[in-house]
């Protein structure tokens, strides 16, 4: 994708220090993959978007709906176009789905009220399945259930190798993919506002390093839900570290051995799109802010690098932010990080490589701070890092306008040698002028 119109018209638009943020609508589409790019109505489709797990939550409450929608405006407002939310909560404090099979209509009717709040603002959803922590239920809660059924548990890893545990989760993604939309009256395996299921955020199997049970529960999982839903992307969940298929890279790793495998997870039949995650203030506390972030660069670079040349699918950086809550903390270097993720996102896309966007943690709203974690972030209260977001949305709509008008072009051409083709076929033979 080498087009010098395409380079001169990105070379100006670097320089541009403030822009105001002109970009459209996800739209009605389902988005799909071609190669290493999500695909959206015909032209390759960049991602800028941010996570928020809280949404069902919060509008399970009718009267606290209009944050959820206040949210989505301010976020459209600055261009982001991808939304990450949570699709479980699972027994304890205000459940989606208290036991087994059981679920609280109140709390589906909130993550039906996003859906279509998403769908009125032009965002695109991920929505994930499961947690591997005991936030919202987690792993620990599934497994709790079969226990009191009777079955002899010794470890919440039984999630990934318990018959009864994983029925639980099949029934759950069973139940979620067929939801018919009190809102919208679509039923969500047939809307295309949500842009991929995701099956568990940041799946982590400690009990077996090898890799072996989370290989075989993501390949079990993913036929499922295919089974259910062709029309959506599905992603694993993966914070991106390396396993045992790729020795060499193990050492990027920031300490840790969790039973996953970047490369081995994302290659399953049925995985779309690979995940990365980056906190480098979570996995290297002890080294400065310097250390951390030529830890990022080395970290995403080398993510892009093995999605297009070893996955051959788009990646998305699904989580990234620093906390306010860090030692010494200040705007400037948080910017700094997402300027650091931005850049690299774009600096790939611009050339038609695998990045295909970042979502930041967290979104809040106004008024929010009892959801708050560090990483928050009130658009209307961070100006420069809001600019940063701003910046990026339209960077990444200009490229896709750019490969939208280059499809145009080439799709006038084609149309042009057939008519010419037709009418030679038609005039041969005769004699053409004087």
């Amino acid at each position: 994708m080498k087009h010098l119109a395409l380079v001169v018209f990105l070379v100006l638009l670097l320089q541009q220090k403030h822009v105001n943020v002109q970009v459209e609508a996800a739209g009605n589409g389902f988005i799909t993959t071609r190669g290493v790019h999500f695909m959206l109505n015909g032209s390759p489709y960049y991602a800028n978007g941010f996570n928020a797990y809280w949404l069902m939550y919060v509008a399970s409450d009718p009267s606290q709906r209009p944050k959820v929608s206040a949210a989505f405006k301010e976020a459209s407002s600055h261009g982001l176009t991808v939304a990450r939310t949570w699709a479980f909560s699972d027994g304890g404090y205000s459940p989606l789905q208290y036991a087994p099979g059981s679920y609280n209509q109140q709390m589906f009717k909130g993550l039906d009220f996003v859906v279509a709040e998403a769908r009125r603002y032009g965002i695109k959803l991920v929505l994930s399945l499961a947690n591997n922590y005991e936030s919202y239920g987690g792993k620990k809660q599934y497994v709790n259930w079969a226990r009191n059924q009777g079955q002899y548990l010794t470890s919440d890893d039984d999630f990934f190798r318990n018959p009864v545990v994983k029925g639980f989760y099949k029934n759950h993604v069973k139940t979620v993919l067929n939801r018919y939309n009190t809102f919208t009256g679509v039923v969500y395996k047939n809307d295309p506002t949500i842009m991929a299921w995701e099956l568990m955020n940041e799946p982590r199997c400690q009990s077996d390093s090898s890799g072996r049970t989370i290989q075989a529960w993501i390949t079990e999982m993913a036929y499922h839900v295919k089974s259910i839903d062709r029309n959506h992307l599905l992603e694993v969940g993966l914070e991106g570290f390396y396993g045992q298929t790729t020795p060499q890279r193990k050492r990027l790793n920031p300490g840790f051995d969790i039973g996953t495998d970047f490369i081995a997870n994302n290659l399953i039949r049925g995985i779309d799109f690979a995940t990365v995650h980056s906190y480098p203030d979570q996995w290297l506390t002890s080294s400065n802010d310097e250390s951390q972030l030529s830890f990022l660069n080395n970290w995403l670079d080398t993510h892009i690098q093995d999605a297009q040349n070893l996955l051959r699918k788009p990646l998305l950086v699904t989580e990234f932010g620093k906390s306010s809550k860090d030692s010494g903390f200040n705007t400037y270097q948080r910017d700094l990080l997402f300027n650091t993720v931005y850049n690299k996102v774009y600096s790939s896309a611009k050339r038609g490589g695998a990045a295909a966007g970042g979502l930041f943690w967290q979104l809040l709203g106004e008024n929010m701070g009892t959801l708050g974690d560090g990483y928050d972030i009130v658009l209307s209260q961070s100006p420069s890092t809001a600019n940063l977001i701003a910046q990026q949305s339209h960077k990444l709509y200009q490229i896709r306008k750019i490969f939208g008008r280059m499809r145009n072009v080439e799709m006038w051409k084609k149309a042009r040698a057939v008519r010419r083709a037709e009418w030679l076929a038609k005039n041969k033979g005769k004699q053409i002028g004087h």
